[in-house]
């Protein structure tokens, strides 16, 4: 997404904003498991075919944007061929409130699990690793307690994903209740779906997180089209494998920015006014010392303006970038002024690290991160 010059004036672009009443993640699990749905109109963004369908797998690719799967097109045959389009995520285009928000149907001022790295109870916690500084933070911050919404509307469908997820806390947080069926290589995932149904499930839920990590590591290149490719066979292999009627319905939980060594140091007049930071590196929550917040707005304008879209907690709230509605609970997680750039560049925490530096990025909400796929098959 680009963004013009006018009377040496930086005009930012207008930012994807998530359709929550409409083509949104969030509605797409109401839409399948809803009692009494097929009473209903069906959704205009919602496949017929996975409609009306017997029994549904809904795979949850995660990091494979929109954009970046039609760029690609001619690797992934498979899911070039499905009936579709693009719908919006959620903010941040993150992957723990994007998840949260299609497993529980909910927007993320509703659930509470608002970001990558997210303030609670005076802690910054990462919510993917469910730790803080201190180290792991389950028992003084309790998933059940931190998100209490049921996934599933309350039913307990079958969840195939990576076998080292089962048991951990942000697992708790967004599927618990559910049936774990993990597999440990990408090869037993359309295995262990297509049993599933085989056997009676009329409603699967399958995740698969490899595009995601490439993306992050190795950025756009050999390694991510080496990645389309297996996971196109996958989806590929996953319809061959599956009774005849089943619809297959692909998803993802937002794209990814090139940023390269593009990263930011936030102003030192931020950071002199900011007690800590939260979120990740696109979508950069500060967090004022107390009295500072109105001056570490305007501060945050006149330096990053030019890269970012800058807004109070408040603003975003009011236009609604997390929902209709935030609670005050959940409206205390976020930090007092956000920094989202629109420019393909990373704000940095020295706080927020990892074993490697990433190459792409997500949480922010230009096109290329908050549209996503919904396609669908049918065996």
């Amino acid at each position: 997404m680009g963004y013009g010059v006018v009377d040496c004036m930086i005009v930012p672009p207008d930012p994807v904003l998530p359709a929550y009443a409409g083509a949104n993640v969030r509605g797409i699990v109401p839409a399948l498991l809803a009692p009494g749905r097929e009473r209903h109109p069906r959704p205009n963004w919602m496949p017929e075919s996975a409609w009306s369908a017997p029994a549904v797998v809904l795979l949850v690719i995660d990091g494979l944007g929109w954009e970046q799967l039609r760029e690609r097109s001619a690797l992934a045959p498979n899911l070039a061929a499905l009936a579709g389009g693009p719908i919006t995520t959620v903010a941040p285009s993150t992957t723990a409130t994007a998840l949260t928000s299609i497993t529980t149907g909910l927007t993320p001022g509703e659930h509470g699990l608002v970001g990558y790295r997210v303030e609670i109870a005076g802690e910054v916690v990462n919510l993917l690793r469910w730790a803080s500084s201190h180290g792991d933070v389950r028992r003084s911050v309790e998933p059940a307690a931190t998100q209490p919404f049921a996934p599933f509307l309350g039913d307990s469908p079958p969840v195939v994903s990576r076998a080292d997820l089962e048991g951990t806390a942000f697992t708790e947080a967004h599927l618990r209740g559910a049936r774990q069926r993990g597999w440990r290589l990408a090869s037993g995932l359309p295995v262990i779906v297509s049993g599933l149904v085989a056997a009676g499930e009329r409603f699967v839920y399958a995740y698969y997180d490899g595009i995601d990590k490439v993306a992050h590591e190795r950025g756009f290149g050999e390694h991510y089209d080496a990645e389309l490719v297996t996971v196109d066979r996958m989806v590929g292999d996953l319809i061959d494998r599956l009774p005849a009627g089943t619809a297959v319905l692909v998803t993802a939980d937002h794209g990814q920015v090139d940023v390269g060594e593009r990263i930011v140091d936030p102003h030192p007049d931020l950071l002199r006014m900011a007690r800590q930071q939260s979120g990740e590196g696109r979508f950069r929550w500060l967090h004022a010392k107390p009295g500072a917040a109105a001056e570490l707005l305007v501060a945050a304008r006149e330096h990053h303006g030019a890269q970012a879209w800058v807004h109070s907690r408040d603003e975003l709230i009011a236009a609604g970038w997390f929902g209709p509605v935030v609670s005050p609970p959940v409206a205390a997680r976020y930090g007092d002024v956000a920094l989202v750039p629109y420019a393909p560049v990373s704000f940095h925490d020295p706080a927020d690290s990892g074993p490697f530096a990433l190459v792409c990025r997500h949480g922010s909400l230009t096109s290329a991160e908050m549209l996503v796929p919904l396609l669908c098959a049918v065996s």
